[in-house]
């Protein structure tokens, strides 16, 4: 391995505590190894940033190990005014030889990698960019939340043999909360007060409603019901409180959100969540091709005595990849777009999964050109391409028809 830095360092990062490797030493010559180990409280964080700027050490690598490498970063990443060079890296990336493990060996090989230039460096967005992404997983987090809750809510009502979610297409909706608020004050409900709880189209249910609520909840039920209910709007509280921080601070990435929700199937929401993984500025992704396998849409190299053996898809940033799969599959269901159209036609030969996944990649693929010119998508570039193909296509054609001395029937 040729050297390329002379000064570096190697952070082998624990839970309780933070092993360093510093090597310094001329280009070419056994650099000199000093070792020391850091707590990972504040103090310690702050003990190590200040060893690297009185070692006068620009450059530090570490492994992304969990969550335990965030704190490190943060902590050392305003060393040398920002003038620092963290690399974080797929562990995966720099396995050390089995049977020779300890953490001053991990160390050490982490700094030597980093000193000869083998380290491939994890995108790390901006501050910022962290600070919305923690806000967008978070409500992510408390809306599945709120699902498994009403879910609890709903197999409460089928133990006590209530239906009402046999008649109502959302017991959660407005017809289906004032009910369910009149059974946990009362554990039953009457006739008339069925009537006045039903609003919208729901009032064409009146009498298969009364049906499927006509009974009685005892104590037990109806207290029970009562937890539930209020845990349900705790978490809705949440949720609604997370929305607002997080409609706060996308006043700041507006533009990139603009750009990202003109696609068609990828709502407000969607968009938000996509720029809040990804950032607004790409330029740690050389094409869209990197982004995509990033992301893991992206199947990987199998290649073997020149033959292509199948693969999965990687393992990548799996949030951005739930988003991107999410709005595929609403894609599907857009008839007549452009994007439902490619994945009925890559379905027949692929099968249902492939196409997903082909489609969300494909979407991604939109999402970084609109970041990286600005433009907004349009449509319409689609249908001239496919024109361009189709052109290209027949001209094909007649060039082999000819060497056969056969004509074609005109385009209609």
């Amino acid at each position: 391995m040729d050297d390329i830095l002379e000064v570096c360092c190697g952070l082998d990062v624990h839970k309780d505590f933070v092993e360093a490797c510093l090597l310094t030493g001329a280009l070419g010559s056994e650099p000199e190894q000093m070792f020391k180990e850091f707590s990972t409280m504040l103090s310690g964080l702050g003990e190590l940033r200040g060893w690297l700027e009185e070692n006068n050490c620009r450059y530090v690598a570490m492994e992304s190990t969990g969550v335990y490498w965030f704190p490190v970063f943060a902590a050392i990443e305003g060393a040398f005014d920002g003038g620092i060079d963290i690399t974080v890296t797929n562990p995966k990336h720099m396995k050390n030889i089995p049977g020779r493990k300890t953490d001053k060996n991990d160390a050490r090989w982490i700094g030597k990698l980093l000193r000869a230039g083998l380290l491939e460096k994890s995108y790390i967005p901006p501050a910022k960019i962290r600070d919305f992404r923690d806000l967008t997983r978070y409500r992510r987090k408390l809306v599945q939340e709120a699902s498994s809750q009403k879910n609890r809510v709903e197999k409460h009502l089928q133990t006590c043999g209530f239906k009402l979610s046999t008649c109502l297409t959302d017991i959660f909706g407005v017809s289906g909360m004032t009910v369910l608020k009149i059974l946990c004050e009362r554990g039953k409900i009457t006739p008339e007060e069925i009537k006045a709880s039903l609003f919208g189209t729901a009032k064409k249910k009146e009498s298969i409603v009364r049906e499927a609520v006509n009974g009685a909840m005892n104590e037990h039920q109806q207290r029970f019901l009562k937890i539930l209910m209020s845990e349900l709007a705790r978490r809705e509280a949440a949720v609604a409180e997370v929305e607002e921080e997080i409609k706060n601070m996308s006043d700041e990435f507006e533009s990139a959100i603009f750009l990202v929700d003109s696609i068609p199937c990828i709502d407000y929401t969607s968009a938000v969540a996509i720029v809040s993984e990804i950032g607004t500025k790409l330029d740690m992704f050389p094409t869209a091709g990197h982004l995509c396998a990033w992301a893991g849409l992206t199947p990987g190299n199998n290649l073997s005595a020149g033959k292509k053996r199948s693969t999965r898809v990687r393992k990548g940033n799996t949030f951005i990849k739930g988003v991107m799969c999410q709005c595929a599959w609403a894609a599907t269901r857009h008839r007549g777009s452009y994007f439902a159209n490619w994945y009925w036609n890559l379905q027949r030969r692929k099968g249902q999964k492939k196409a997903v996944i082909a489609l969300a990649r494909k979407m991604l693929s939109i999402v970084y050109v609109l970041l990286t010119t600005g433009e907004m998508y349009d449509e319409s570039h689609f249908a001239q391409t496919r024109q361009a193909q189709e052109e290209k296509q027949r001209k094909r054609l007649i060039a082999q028809a000819a060497k056969l001395g056969l004509a074609l029937a005109p385009a209609v």
